[in-house]
């Protein structure tokens, strides 16, 4: 697996000599970030030995090389999942990749459904922690010696620092942002409302079906990780309504102005 990492590590730097100092992963509908780069190269995943397209409505499924926010940064414009029949190491693999380039912090986004609820939709989380209950632990299997340790620790998988930082932003920018944690399934169904009230009394705050694994990819590598959800509707139950991918897709369009706004200002600072 390592010579596959370093296979497609290869290949984009004969693509781009941009060195990133950032890596930034946009969720289901939240790339607009993109439009604040100064663009250097955008390579498609299926053009990344060893890399997998994405199927989802809202996830571009490129890699993006540039400056933003006067810092080198790489973002990865939409990701793929679990849910889509890919194995964890093929959901892993670029980050994996982007953390093999060199990239020193990670700033990771999803939309993720409101548990807490004191949320609305459009608010803006910081993760403080998660809870995995995708059901398997992505590091399962032999372990990569060149990436990290056996039993890598996740006491500080979303460092204080880099809230801190975060927090500050969005008091500049007059953003109310959140605070929680985030709890990962597998998908693709959306949880039920029984599922919500039991996640909330394990202390959920948000639930998704994503980013878990790239986070747990970047603590096994010792890069520090900014997350980000984007409370697009709230769970299962708490509303009398369905859910809906299209819910998702046009919370984020709402808010893209201030999520922009954020993760930018954060860049500048970190």
């Amino acid at each position: 697996m390592i010579e596959k990492i370093d296979e497609a590590v290869r290949y984009i730097r004969e693509r781009s000599k941009v060195q990133p100092e950032v890596g930034v992963i946009l969720g289901s509908g939240l790339g607009d970030v993109v439009d604040a780069v100064e663009v250097d190269v955008a390579i498609p995943y299926g053009e990344i030995p060893g890399a997998k397209a994405s199927t989802v409505l809202g996830h571009q499924g490129r890699m993006i090389f540039g400056r933003a926010a006067g810092r080198r940064v790489v973002v990865m414009q939409g990701r793929v999942h679990y849910y889509e029949g890919y194995e964890m190491n093929e959901v892993m693999f670029l980050s994996r990749v982007i953390g093999r380039l060199g990239i020193n912090q990670l700033v990771v986004t999803n939309a993720a459904g409101g548990v807490n609820t004191s949320y609305v939709a459009g608010d803006l989380m910081l993760i403080s922690d998660h809870i995995n209950f995708m059901g398997i632990n992505p590091l399962r299997g032999p372990n990569l010696e060149a990436l990290g340790v056996r039993f890598p620790d996740m006491t500080e998988a979303y460092p204080e620092s880099l809230r801190a930082i975060a927090r500050a932003v969005a008091k500049e920018i007059g953003i109310d942002i959140k605070e929680g944690v985030y709890l990962a399934l597998s998908g693709p169904t959306y949880e039920t409302p029984a599922e919500i009230r039991a996640f909330r009394t394990l202390g959920a705050d948000a639930v998704g079906m994503s980013t878990v694994p790239e986070v747990i990819a970047m603590s096994h590598m010792n890069i520090p990780v900014l997350g980000i959800s984007c409370i697009t509707n709230m769970a299962a139950g708490i509303l009398k309504q369905k859910l809906t991918h299209q819910e998702v897709i046009d919370t984020t369009m709402r808010v893209q102005k201030q999520f922009t706004e954020l993760v930018l200002g954060v860049l500048k600072r970190i």
